[in-house]
C-alpha cells in the first residue's frame, strides 16, 4: 500500500524502525496491527511489559533520529520508507520488506530492472575480467548491475556497469566505505550514474551481522543473483540462497575443479543453478520473466481476535519455542489460534527478548 508520509510520520517511522528488537518481521507486523508507526511506538512499552521484559522498552529518542536524518541530509542521501510509491518495488515484494532505506546518488536505479553479480572477495584475474565483462554487457542490453562494493569480483563488476549503471549495497552507512580502497570507486557510484544504498543510518560502522541484511538487499533488488567465483563457505553462496528464497534466478559460472574459488559456483550448479558462459545464458532465462509486483500489505483490523485470551496465548506460545527454530505455521497449528493472534504474540515476546524472529518464516526461543 503506497503513500505518503508526513515529516512528523517520517520521524515515528524511522524512530520504529531503530527500536531494539523491532526487527523487519516485527516492524511490518506492528504496523499492520497498530495502523501507523506512531500508534505502534505508544503501544510498545506496554507490549513488552507484558510479555516479561526485564527492563523498559524505550524508542530512539527523537533528537537521535532527527540528527540520522540530518546527516543523511549532509550527505545529498534521500530515505526512502517501505509505504512510499519510490521505494523499490522487488524489496517491497519482500515478506517482509526492509522498513527503511538510505540512498546515495541516482535512486531511480532501484526500481530499473536488475540483476546482481556476487563473487569472491580474493578473484582470480580472470574471474575479475569476466565480472567486469559481464556487467558491460548486462549493462548495454538495458540491466543495471548490483553488488557489494568488496574487493575482487564485487568491485570489477561495479567497474564494468558504471556507464550504465550500477547500485552498491552496503552492511554500514551509505557513507561507510569499506574496502578503503574502492573511496574513488563508492564517490564514481554516487555521482555518475550509479546509486549508493543501505538499511543503516548513513554513519554507522558496518559490524558482522550487517552483512547478511547487505545480501539480503542484493538479492531482493535483483531479477536474479550471478555468482562468479566463491568457496563453498561465503557471504556469495548466502547471497544465493537468498535469492533462491525470494523466488529470483540463480546463475553460476562455472569453473576449474583444482580452484577452491570454482567449488562454490560449480556446487549451486550440481544444486540447479542456471549454468552461466555468458550474458546469452542470462538474457535466455529471463526471456519472458514477469517483473515481481509489489506487495500488497493492507492494514489489519484492530479488533481481529478481540475474544481471544491474548496474554495465556502468548505464554502457550512461549511454552512451545525452544533453540531449536520452528516455523511460524508450527506454531499456528500448534495452537489453533488465528495466525493474526500468534504472529502478535511472537513480535511481543520479541519485543521483550523471550524470542527471535528469524528469516523465513522460522523463530526460536531465547
Amino acid at each position: 500500500m503506497s503513500r505518503g508520509l508526513s515529516d512528523s510520520e517520517r520521524l515515528a517511522w524511522l524512530r520504529l524502525a531503530r527500536t531494539e528488537t523491532v526487527g523487519p518481521v516485527a516492524f511490518d507486523h506492528l504496523l499492520s496491527r497498530f495502523g501507523s508507526a506512531e500508534r505502534a511506538l505508544q503501544a510498545l512499552p506496554d507490549l513488552a511489559r507484558r510479555a516479561g521484559r526485564a527492563s523498559p522498552l524505550r524508542p530512539p529518542p527523537e533528537d537521535e533520529i532527527l540528527q540520522e536524518l540530518e546527516s543523511g541530509e549532509r550527505l545529498g542521501a534521500r530515505l526512502i520508507c517501505a509505504c512510499e510509491p519510490d521505494y523499490p518495488p522487488r524489496l517491497a515484494a519482500l515478506d517482509p520488506p526492509p522498513p527503511v532505506l538510505w540512498a546515495l546518488g541516482h535512486a531511480e536505479l532501484l526500481s530499473q530492472p536488475s540483476l546482481a553479480i556476487v563473487g569472491a572477495r580474493i578473484a582470480s584475474a580472470g574471474g575479475q575480467r569476466f565480472a567486469r565483462q559481464l556487467a558491460t554487457e548486462l549493462g548495454r542490453h538495458g540491466y543495471v548491475v548490483v553488488s557489494g562494493l568488496a574487493r575482487g569480483v564485487d568491485g570489477a563488476a561495479h567497474e564494468g556497469a558504471l556507464a550504465t549503471g550500477t547500485i552498491a549495497v552496503l552492511g554500514g552507512g551509505v557513507s561507510d566505505i569499506y574496502p578503503p580502497e574502492h573511496a574513488d570507486l563508492h564517490a564514481r557510484i554516487a555521482g555518475e550514474g550509479g546509486c549508493v544504498v543501505s538499511e543503516s543510518a548513513p554513519d554507522r560502522r558496518a559490524i558482522a551481522k550487517d552483512f547478511p541484511r547487505r545480501n539480503r538487499i542484493i538479492s531482493g533488488l535483483a531479477l536474479g543473483v550471478i555468482v562468479v567465483e566463491a568457496e563453498l563457505k561465503s557471504g556469495s553462496l548466502i547471497t544465493a540462497r537468498l535469492a533462491a528464497e525470494q523466488g529470483r534466478d540463480v546463475f553460476a559460472v562455472p569453473g576449474s575443479p583444482l580452484d577452491p574459488r570454482a567449488k562454490g559456483p560449480n556446487d549451486l550448479i550440481r544444486q540447479g543453478a542456471i549454468l552461466c558462459e555468458g550474458v546469452e545464458d542470462v538474457l535466455r532465462s529471463l526471456s519472458g520473466q514477469a517483473h515481481l509486483r509489489e506487495r500488497e500489505r493492507p492494514y489489519a483490523d484492530e479488533g481481529e481476535g478481540a475474544d481471544i485470551d491474548h496474554d495465556a496465548l502468548r505464554e502457550a506460545v512461549a511454552r512451545l519455542l525452544s533453540p531449536t527454530p520452528v516455523s511460524r505455521d508450527e506454531l499456528v497449528r500448534a495452537t489453533r489460534a488465528p495466525t493474526s493472534a500468534v504472529m502478535a504474540a511472537l513480535v511481543e515476546l520479541a519485543l521483550a527478548e523471550r524470542a527471535e524472529l528469524l528469516p523465513g518464516g522460522m523463530v526460536a526461543g531465547i
